[in-house]
């Protein structure tokens, strides 16, 4: 085996390997974000009480 084939062989190699982690940290990174973003939601409110009386009629005059 020729050395500057193993040479070019060891670079592509480590290239790659460098691309890899950097698209982990990356990702990563995304995924962090996104869990920040989703406790940052404020709570829904709470749902209205199916037995109020407010609000369940509606007068309509034609």
């Amino acid at each position: 085996m020729d050395v500057s084939a193993a040479s070019a062989a060891s670079l592509t190699d480590l290239q790659t390997q460098a691309a890899l982690l950097v698209q982990r940290k990356a990702l990563d990174l995304a995924a962090s974000s996104a869990a920040q973003l989703i406790e940052a939601l404020p709570s829904p409110p709470a749902a209205p009480d199916p037995d109020a009386t407010v609000g369940r009629n509606v007068d309509v005059f034609v």
